[in-house]
This record gives C-alpha cells, sequence and structure tokens, in this order.
C-alpha cells in the first residue's frame, strides 16, 4: 500500500512541478560527475599540431573527447574544450602568438559511420582558458585552418560540412579580421566540400584546396563523382584553377594534399579514384603545374574516407608520411614506402614532426598518440589521454558495482567503479575485441558475462575468473533467410530469468541457457526494404562493406522489469514493435508518434519500473541529416505518445533513463551531453559539474547504489556517484508545491527558497520495491 501511495504521490508532483524550471547551479549545486577512465588503450584521435618553437608543446583534437594540451612532450595531458563539443576537425595555432592564441575547428573529418558532428570554429586568445565561437555554425565539419604567418587576422578555413545531406556550408572560407566576418571564397555544390586545404609556407597568397563529393546514409557509403577536384590560387583564393595535369580521368574520390616545407614546390596528393590502378600516390615537382603517379600500395590507397593525410619532414621533402591501416612512411621521395615501427595500434590518422627535430615523430590513431624518438622505427604510447568510445555500459551488483561496456577499435572491457587511489589502467580486463558494442553482466553469476564484436562477427559467453570464452552467436535455420545484425548489435539479459539472453537480428532471438541453443520469437520486425540492403556496393570509388552499414535491423530490445513477457523493440529503420506475451505476437506501434519523420533509427526504448504501460523512446534523425531531439513517453502501451523534448535540450538523444524511485527524475544522454529533468521532461537541465559537452550514448543507473553511469563516445565512463540528492530535492520541491497547490486561498503558503542538493541530506528515501539485477 505505501508503495502505491508514493507512486500516486510522485505522480502528482511531476503534474505539481509544472514548469518550475531552474538553472544549473540552482539544481546541482555540488553534485559532480567523477571520470573512470579507462586510458590503457585511450580512442582515436583526429587531428595533432604542435607549437611552433617549443616542442614539447602538443596539441591534440580528439574525435569524440575534445582538444588536450601536453606541456611535456606527452607524459600528461590537460583537457581545454570541455564546455564546447567534443567532436574535433581541426586544431591550429597562431604562428606569432603561439602562447595565447588557438583556433578549433570542431566535427570530425574521417567519416566513419559513427562520427559525431561539430558546432563551428572556436578561438581561444588566452591559451585556451577561454574560447570564443566566431562562426561557421552550421559547417559540422571543418577540415583545416590555415593561419597566415605574416598577417594572423588572415585566416581560411576548409569546411567538409555536412556528412548525411546536403549544405550549403561547405567549401573554403576566409577572414581578414581575425574571424569577425567571413567569406566564402571556394564552393562547388551542396555535396562537395573542402577535405584537404594547405598553404604554401613563403607565399601566403598560395593556397591548395582538394574538393570532395561525398554522401553518407545509414545503409551506404559514396565516394567520389565529377566536382571532385585538386584546385590552386595564387593570389589570397580570389581566383582558381584546377590543377589535374597528369591526374587519372574520370571520377575523381577524396584526395590528400602536402606541400614539402622545405621545398615548397614538391607537392604530394593521394588520391582516389575510378580505377584501381590509377589510385595512389602521385608528386609534382612544379607547385601542381603536372603529376606523375608513384606508387599504389594497398597501404596508401587503402579507406580514403577515413585515411586521407599526408605529413611531409619539415627538412627533407623526400621524406613522407601516410596515414592507413598501419600507417607508412617513404624516404625516398614516395617510390617506396615501409610500415611504419611496431606496436602502433591500427587505423593511423596523422601525424606530427618536431620542427626542430625531425627525428621526434607523434601520430594520431584510434587507440590515441604515439611519440617516437628514431624517426619513426619504434613508438610508445603516450598513456594520459582517456578518450575511450563507449558504444554502451551496464553494471553488475558487485561491490564495488564493475561497469561493462564495449569501445569503438578497441575491443570490450570490464573495470571496477571504484578503486583505492582511484580506477587505474590495470584495473580493466578485456572481454572482446575489435569494435566492442554491448557487454552484460550474468545477473547472478559473477564470473560470467556477454559480450560482441562488430556486426555480431562474433557474440560471447566469457569466463572472467579462467579467461576463457566460447561463441554463441545465433545462425539462421533451415528456411531462414539471411541474418541482418547492426553493426552494433543489440543483447541484453533478463532479470527474471538469470541465464536467458536476446540477441537482435531482423528477428528477436531467445536463448534461455546462457547461448547455448537459440529459439526465434519473432518475425522479421524491420520494414525489410530492399533497396536499402546492398551494402556490398557501399563505398563508392573504393568499395567498403565492413557491415558498418547493415541496415533493416534490430537496435534495442528492452524487457520490461514489470513483466517478463512484455517486450520492446525497435529497429534502425524506425519501427517500434511490441510484445505482451513474450513474443507470440507482436503490434507495430510506430504510426502512432506523432510528429516523427518517418524511418527515424529508433535508438533507446526504456520500460518504466512503475507502470507496465509506460515507456520511453528516443529516435536518432542524424544519419538522415535531422538533427533535432526526439524523446517521446506512452502510458498506454505504445497506443498514444507524447513528445517531452523541449527547446533546452541541445543534440540529438541517443539515450533515457528513468530513476528507480521518483518516475519524474529522467537522465537523458545526448551528442552534447547530460540533460536531467525533475517534472517528467516538462524542463530540462544540462549537468556540467565536471562533465563535458560529450556525446553520451548510454545512460545506466545503479539500483543498490544510485550511481548514474554514462558511456561517452570519447571521454569513457563517467559516474555521477549519487544521485539521492537530486531525488530528495524532487520530493521536497513537490511536497512545497504541492501544499501550496492544496492549501487555503485565504492562507497562500509562501514559495520556498530552491535549495541546492548540497543542502540536503543524503539519507535514503522510500522507494516502490524493485528487481535488483
Amino acid at each position: 500500500m505505501r508503495s502505491i501511495l508514493y507512486t500516486f504521490i510522485a505522480l502528482l508532483c511531476v503534474q505539481t512541478i509544472g514548469a518550475q524550471s531552474l538553472d544549473a547551479d540552482g539544481l546541482f549545486g555540488d553534485l559532480r560527475a567523477r571520470h573512470i577512465g579507462p586510458a590503457l588503450m585511450s580512442g582515436r584521435v583526429t587531428d595533432i599540431t604542435g607549437h611552433p618553437s617549443k616542442s614539447r608543446i602538443l596539441y591534440v583534437g580528439a574525435a569524440g573527447g575534445g582538444v588536450w594540451r601536453t606541456n611535456d612532450g606527452g607524459i600528461t595531458f590537460e583537457p581545454l574544450f570541455d564546455d564546447h563539443p567534443q567532436s574535433i576537425g581541426a586544431v591550429a595555432v597562431d604562428p606569432q602568438q603561439p602562447d595565447q592564441v588557438l583556433w578549433v575547428g570542431t566535427g570530425e573529418i574521417w567519416t566513419r559511420n559513427s562520427v559525431s558532428v561539430g558546432k563551428g570554429l572556436y578561438k581561444s586568445t588566452d591559451g585556451g582558458r577561454n574560447w570564443k565561437l566566431m562562426g561557421l555554425e552550421d559547417s559540422e565539419r571543418i577540415s583545416s585552418i590555415q593561419i597566415n604567418p605574416e598577417n594572423p587576422d588572415e585566416i581560411y578555413v576548409g569546411v567538409l560540412g555536412a556528412l548525411w545531406g546536403d549544405s550549403e556550408v561547405r567549401g573554403v572560407y576566409k577572414t581578414t579580421d581575425g574571424g569577425q566576418n567571413w567569406k566564402k571564397i571556394l564552393y562547388t555544390d551542396p555535396t562537395t566540400g573542402c577535405s584537404d586545404l594547405s598553404m604554401h609556407p613563403e607565399d601566403p597568397n598560395t593556397l591548395y584546396a582538394s574538393m570532395w563529393e561525398f554522401r553518407r546514409t545509414a545503409w551506404s557509403f559514396n565516394s567520389g563523382g565529377y566536382n571532385s577536384a585538386l584546385y590552386k590560387s595564387t593570389d589570397g583564393g580570389e581566383n582558381w584553377a584546377k590543377i589535374h595535369n597528369g591526374f587519372p580521368e574520370g571520377k575523381l574520390g577524396r584526395i590528400a594534399v602536402a606541400i614539402a616545407p622545405s621545398n615548397p614546390d614538391i607537392l604530394y596528393a593521394v588520391i582516389e579514384s575510378e580505377k584501381d590502378k590509377d589510385k595512389g600516390l602521385y608528386r609534382s615537382d612544379d607547385g601542381g603545374q603536372s603529376w606523375e603517379q608513384l606508387n599504389n600500395d594497398f597501404e596508401l590507397t587503402v579507406r580514403p574516407f577515413y585515411f586521407s593525410r599526408i605529413v611531409v619532414d619539415p627538412t627533407n621533402p623526400d621524406k613522407v608520411c601516410k596515414a592507413g591501416l598501419s600507417g607508412s612512411i617513404s624516404e625516398d621521395g614516395g617510390k617506396t614506402f615501409r610500415q611504419i615501427g611496431s606496436g602502433v595500434h591500427a587505423d593511423v590518422h596523422d601525424f606530427w614532426f618536431d620542427p626542430n627535430d625531425s627525428d621526434h615523430m607523434f601520430l594520431a590513431c584510434d587507440g590515441g598518440v604515439y611519440r617516437s624518438y628514431d624517426g619513426g622505427n619504434s613508438w610508445e604510447i603516450c598513456r594520459d589521454l582517456p578518450l575511450t568510445q563507449f558504444y554502451h555500459v551496464t553494471v553488475d551488483m558487485q561491490e564495488p558495482f564493475k561497469v561493462y561496456g564495449g569501445l569503438q577499435d578497441n575491443g570490450s572491457w570490464v573495470g571496477p567503479s571504484a578503486s583505492v587511489g582511484g580506477v587505474e589502467a590495470r584495473d580493466w580486463q578485456e572481454v572482446g575485441y575489435g569494435d566492442g558494442f554491448r557487454v552484460y553482466p550474468h545477473p547472478s553469476d559473477p564470473n560470467i558475462c556477454y559480450s560482441e564484436m562488430q556486426g555480431a562477427q562474433y557474440i560471447w559467453r566469457v569466463d572472467l575468473e579462467k579467461q576463457q570464452s566460447k561463441t554463441i552467436k545465433p545462425y539462421p535455420v533451415e528456411g531462414d533467410p539471411k541474418l541482418r545484425f547492426n553493426w552494433n548489435t543489440p543483447i541484453t539479459t533478463s532479470q527474471f530469468a538469470p541465464d536467458r539472453l536476446y540477441v537482435g537480428s531482423q528477428f528477436v532471438h531467445l536463448s534461455n541457457d546462457q547461448g547455448e541453443t537459440w529459439t526465434k520469437i519473432s518475425p522479421d520486425l524491420t520494414t525489410n526494404d530492399p533497396a536499402k540492403q546492398n551494402q556490398e556496393e557501399s563505398g563508392g570509388l573504393s568499395k567498403d562493406n565492413s557491415g558498418a552499414e547493415n541496415h533493416c535491423t534490430i537496435f534495442t530490445i528492452a524487457e520490461s522489469p514489470l513483466d517478463e513477457n512484455l517486450l520492446w523493440v525497435g529497429t534502425d529503420d524506425g519501427q517500434v514493435q511490441l510484445t505482451t506475451d513474450g513474443g507470440q505476437n507482436w503490434s507495430n506501434v510506430t504510426a502512432n508518434l506523432p510528429d516523427l519523420p518517418p524511418n527515424t533509427w529508433v535508438y533507446h526504448i526504456e520500460p518504466s519500473s512503475f507502470d507496465p504501460a509506460v515507456a520511453y523512446a528516443v529516435f536518432d534523425g542524424h544519419t538522415q541529416n535531422d538533427r533535432s531531439t526526439y524523446v517521446y513517453k506512452t502510458e498506454d502501451s505504445g497506443q498514444s505518445w507524447q513528445s517531452i523534448a523541449t527547446p533546452e535540450i541541445e543534440g540529438f538523444a541517443r539515450s533515457i533513463q528513468e530513476d528507480f524511485v521518483n518516475p519524474g527524475l529522467l537522465y537523458l544522454g545526448t551528442e552534447m551531453g547530460l540533460y536531467i529533468t525533475l517534472d517528467g521532461g516538462q524542463n530540462w537541465t544540462k549537468f556540467t559539474n565536471n562533465m563535458p559537452a560529450v556525446a553520451v550514448h548510454h545512460v545506466t543507473l545503479h539500483p543498490r547504489d544510485h550511481s548514474l553511469v554514462m558511456g561517452t563516445h570519447g571521454r569513457g565512463a563517467i559516474i555521477i556517484d549519487d544521485v539521492r540528492p537530486l531525488r530528495q530535492y524532487w520530493s521536497k520541491r513537490c511536497i512545497s508545491l504541492s501544499r501550496r497547490r492544496l492549501s487555503s486561498r485565504n492562507s497562500p503558503v509562501s514559495a520556498a527558497r530552491p535549495r541546492t542538493v548540497s543542502s540536503w541530506a543524503a539519507t535514503p528515501v522510500r522507494r516502490p520495491s524493485l528487481p535488483t539485477s
């Protein structure tokens, strides 16, 4: 009876609070986030640049983890950009005021399926302590920033632009007043952006710009077209001319370009073309008037959308570094290449040479930053960069509880939520390989967990104590079509049956024996659109069927904590499906969602812990070039839905978590950070206390320890250790407002001054009985 009464009061409070909006300081007080890494394997770095005279100072731009600086040559790093979008395309240092003036272009340019988005160009005039947005807000991805060394107010910016749709904000932009005003000086069309921009080191009026025609959808990628080209300007961008003498005929794709600093007449370009024999490294010895193909090794031509950077030694024009799967170095002007030294994580994206000693090098890759002191023959990792990109996190019931999750190109891991002296790299245990995604602990056996590798290439049951694993992936049975697994395949356990496991392809697969045997419990729950299932043709001029574009697949599976027969399913092609009888019958409730564009990706569904008819759903439209926030709630099992997204929320949503005690307290992970509401979604407030503006891919709540755990795509796992102050604030606030509402008109209750969470004692709050798995 008490739990029923509490729930009734809680629901009344959601209505009572209404539009009582508070700022973040007033709401969160001293409540802070805590970062636990891991930093052992770091994460994807997109751009590196150094101080022009102090070689121990280096700036690192991360794919999803912001901008970092080292003052000691890579031993330690500090973040500089936490309040702003964490997806970085380019970092530049002012050549005249390198200790004060920095520029950051946001939006990653290595355009894989999981890249985040940017929000323009930023400038700092105090060494990175404060930043100002200088424009190009709709650029989405900035590829290059070139500063005139003779006049730092004159700056050129290469804008790659939108990945998922047309955009007029593309090409090359110029400012002559330090960023106050911008002029577009090179533009082709809404599908073609500037992927590379270089400035002659001795003549700042001479520029080289690579224009790239490209488009990604949720189910395909296309690189190349007749609009891709390499241009040169000799008058500061007033006029441009193609410099294709010696280039391949026909369509071109992405083109990387670099100037040899010690001999600027020497240029290098890596070209993606229609014919494989024409792809590869080209060199010009006359400033681009003519070109000669020198090399088309696989390492030079592989995956141009992901590896398109050439860097030339500042003192030796014949030493060239090319990004790639392993990275490669030429010391004979590009005629031959060798793989870089051993011990480096795969997928290299950038290099930087110490201008005072070119044997001293750094490289950026999917595993962070490495340094070399012998010209790239041997390397060591810089270990202080916690840039891991989680796709998903879960927790167990050990003490302290453990955090489980999968990382982009860095496997799957388990680590403690707390440790004496802080969580260290050595505390983490690997439980999977490749791109790791969902990892779930067995609900009752602390030695068992389940993990997966991209596209369900493998799904494992892992014995943590024995350090053994067994493949348990479901396979098609006779009469089944080929199974379609998403790159980020959904798996989940059950709190009702500890050995139960669900996996989604286009079907829901159920195992009641830890994956030993499987039963298909649904029909195809997707649209099964054949036009979106031609992944073998994906890639454009360079075919790339990795599985990342698999589509018409199930993406989220959620079992109700109140009814084991009630199962929600969401698909990447926009279908919301529900069964109330354990999979015997399914209802498609997609049509009941108001104001939702067709086929919008169902990213997460959260069944309520208070009412089996209540669920929350978040939808992600960015793969349709729609960056709106879609968050919905149903109170009648999907027969009707209400949007609970408000203008305060920035970024498309990826995950939502209902509080286990107060139904009006919700936690929302978006591409730009964490948002919290106390009133069921009428008002949202961004949480920023030690919390960067990072993409939050998944949010979960620990039922015993009251800890909110976030899997971020760029800053690792982040924990708010105890959310009970928010619950108490919510309770005390709504009680005060309820009394005011119910009091006599002749005796109004004065509104109490809102208190911060730090002023409430963290005493237990009575809550309904809940499952603990």
